[in-house]
This record gives structure tokens, C-alpha cells and sequence, in this order.
């Protein structure tokens, strides 16, 4: 099956703000080790993404080219070195291999339908120009000392936003875009980045499946990334199944308010987005914002009460450690990069999703989503242990050699 690039979450512009500006020098450290470390307690976070320009989790809307100017004589990731990028930085050096990707919610306003970064349509005249916008973008942030590992061509491109930067682009369109302006445009600059399409739920599979039928974008597709405010993870292994060459990520989820109880968004995350998507192909995992505030925030429009993987506390810096948090560690501290997802079968009501470390250690996540006790034979080959898993908990077996660092 496929290989792992790793679990981890979002650094949006409200998580670096929080990290940079509200937390103590030591804080940060002690968090940003815990979070990406892959020693001892660390949770070895190895994927994350970030925004190319604004989200709604940013505290103003911006994009990096406010000026209308098609030569881009203006752009500037000025409002990204403060905080973004070092905090992906200090990241990479806790673990440098980090993966980065990045995406943007909307293209500069003056690139739009709409005349604003608020909903409408990137102008199709203007396609050359984005994507010398994306270009320029990751060359400034390799420069900045942050890779862009992979790059989504636009957030969820089958939504627009009424308060917040989006932008409508449907399959047709992107197809063009990727196999005429931007795949060309990475040739030329010889970037590396690979494109991924779709970063949308998975109720509209037709949407990337579209994309992959135009031959030109297909040469320069390297994956379709997933959402999970819509449909069901099945829908990963249709496109997967349609075309076995292109990769599979899962690149965003949000807990929130709306699912306040521990024990319930701990099981659905561990079973729908951990097995679940891992089970249906997906190469990385990631959560939505890795950190926000008491008050669901900072941001600008958009979501009021979602919860990052952590809450850091706006005046004290002091860090809780959410649902997500526990779920997600049950796989980024044993699942290292390069791990092979592995065959494993699992008795009714039980959940399991199986790897092989690069080292040869072994580890299996296991989800007992019944109201019972259930026990079980743990093992490969002829040596098996006998196990109990508690009712609606869920536990991570490792065996073999040693987790490397």
C-alpha cells in the first residue's frame, strides 16, 4: 500500500500569531518541541500546511499582491515572515523532515469576478498571472527558508465564502489552469512542488475525477487532497481505485464546539480520519488549525467555534491539549515518515489500520467503537498475544525494532 509522509495540522495564520506574539520564548520552545518532536513525549508531527494569504483564520484579510498590477511589481510575503514562517521554521529544525503544504483561499481581488478576495471566480485572462503569483510564492518562501512540498491550487474551490477570502473554480477551469499556466510555469522555474488538486470534502468526487480526465493536467496532478465536512472517506479509494498513479492526502478537518465531548470526537477522529482515510489511501493526515485561542480564535469572518489541536490561553500562554491532540498521537508518535501502510484484519466492531516502520518496527492502531469489552489475537505470523481493548477507547501496539527518532 502506500507510503506515510506523516499526521500533523495547519500552521494558519491565527496559530503562528498565538505561538509568536502570546507565548514566552520558553513556551514556545517547550510546544513547538512537543508538537513536532520526535523524542520521548513528542508527538513527531511530520505534515503540516500552511495559507497563501489569507484565511478565515487570519486576523485581516490579505493577499501577498494587493496592488492591481499584472507584473506583480508589488508582491511581498511581508505579512508572513513575522510569525508563519518562523514558526515553520523553528518546526523544521526540531524535525527537518517536515513536509510542508500550502494553499491559497483566494487569488488578489483585482485577479477576480468579484473585484475582491470575498467570493467570484479567478478571471481566465489572468490565469498567466497567478500563476506567476503562485510561482513567485514558493521561491519567497523558499528564500524564507520554508519549502513547499505540495501545493493545493485553491481551498475548497466548490464554496464561496460570504464573509471570508474564497474562490469558485470548477473542474474545467483548474484543469486549464494546471495543465496550461501553472505545471508549465513550475517547469520553467524548475520547482519541484507537487500539485495536488481538489483540497475539498468528499461528497464530489467527480470534481477531481474531472481534472484528471483533462491529459494535460493529468501530466502535472501529482495527487487530489480531501476535506471531511462532506460525504464519506470512500470517496478517497474511488478516485484512488480510478487512478492508482495519482497520491491521496487528507489535509483538513476542524473539532469544534459543535462536538464538545471528549470521548465522542476522540473515537471519530481516530476512526474516520486515522483509519479511516489512512485505510483509504491517504499519504498524510492533517487537522485544521494546530492551535487557537480561548475564543476560537483570532480570525476574520468564517468559523466562530472551532478548536485547535491545542488552546493556547491569549494571556498566559498556558497550553490545553485537545481531543485531536490524543487522537492524532496515537499516530504521528508511532507512524514515522516512509512507514508502509501494511494488510491487516480485524475482528467485527474493531477498527485497525497496520504500518511497517523504515526501521522494521511494527505499529497498529485499533479502535473499539462498541459498548463492550472485546479481545482479541495481536500479532503476525505465528506469534500472537492475546488483548483486551476497553469499550470505546482506542490503542496504538508497536512491536519489533525501535521507533528511531
Amino acid at each position: 500500500f502506500q507510503t506515510m509522509v506523516g499526521f500533523g495540522a495547519a500552521v494558519t495564520d491565527a496559530s503562528a500569531w498565538l505561538i509568536q506574539t502570546r507565548m514566552t520564548a520558553p513556551q514556545r520552545d517547550a510546544l513547538l518541541r512537543e508538537l513536532f518532536g520526535r523524542d520521548g513525549e513528542g508527538l513527531g508531527f511530520s505534515f503540516t500546511r500552511v495559507t497563501i494569504g489569507a484565511s478565515d483564520f487570519s486576523r485581516f484579510h490579505y493577499s501577498l499582491a494587493d496592488q492591481a498590477d499584472p507584473t506583480l511589481a508589488g508582491f511581498s510575503t511581508a505579512p508572513m515572515e513575522a510569525e508563519v514562517f518562523p514558526t515553520i521554521r523553528a518546526a523544521l529544525a526540531i524535525n527537518p523532515e517536515l513536509k510542508v503544504m500550502a494553499s491559497p483561499w483566494s487569488a488578489p481581488g483585482w485577479m477576480k469576478s468579484t473585484g475582491s478576495m470575498i467570493k467570484g471566480e479567478l478571471k481566465p485572462e489572468l490565469y498567466g498571472v497567478y500563476a506567476t503569483y503562485l510561482t513567485r510564492y514558493i521561491q519567497a518562501a523558499r528564500a524564507q527558508g520554508v519549502p513547499t512540498d505540495y501545493l493545493s491550487i485553491q481551498n475548497e474551490p466548490d464554496f464561496e465564502p460570504e464573509n471570508y477570502p474564497g474562490m469558485r473554480w470548477g473542474p474545467e477551469g483548474r484543469a486549464r489552469f494546471i495543465g496550461q499556466n501553472l505545471g508549465p510555469a513550475f517547469q520553467a522555474a524548475g520547482i519541484q512542488t507537487r500539485i495536488l488538486d481538489w483540497d475539498h470534502n468528499w461528497d464530489k468526487p467527480e470534481q477531481p475525477l474531472g481534472v484528471l480526465a483533462d491529459p494535460t493536467a493529468y501530466r502535472y496532478v501529482s495527487g487530489v487532497a480531501w476535506h471531511c465536512y462532506g460525504g464519506d472517506v470512500s470517496a478517497q479509494g474511488q478516485v484512488r481505485d480510478a487512478h492508482p498513479d495519482k497520491d491521496v492526502f487528507f489535509t483538513e478537518c476542524s473539532g469544534g464546539e459543535w462536538a464538545p465531548g471528549f470521548s465522542d470526537s476522540l473515537m471519530w477522529t481516530a476512526k474516520t480520519l486515522i483509519v479511516g482515510s489512512t485505510t483509504q489511501w491517504a499519504r498524510g493526515v492533517l487537522m485544521w488549525n494546530l492551535a487557537l485561542d480561548e475564543s476560537y480564535g483570532p480570525h476574520a469572518g468564517g468559523c466562530g467555534d472551532c478548536r485547535g489541536v491545542v488552546t493556547i490561553d491569549s494571556r498566559t500562554g498556558a497550553v490545553t491539549r485537545n481531543q485531536e491532540y490524543y487522537a492524532f498521537g496515537h499516530a504521528s508518535r508511532f507512524v514515522r515518515q516512509g512507514a508502509r501502510r501494511v494488510a491487516v484484519t480485524a475482528p467485527d466492531g474493531l477498527q485497525a489500520v497496520a504500518f511497517v516502520n523504515p526501521d522494521g518496527s511494527r505499529a497498529v492502531l485499533v479502535v473499539n467503537d462498541a459498548a463492550t469489552a472485546t479481545a482479541f489475537d495481536l500479532g503476525e505470523g505465528a506469534e500472537t498475544a492475546r488483548v483486551s481493548l476497553p469499550p470505546r477507547s482506542l490503542a496504538t501496539f508497536t512491536w519489533g525494532a525501535p521507533i528511531s527518532k
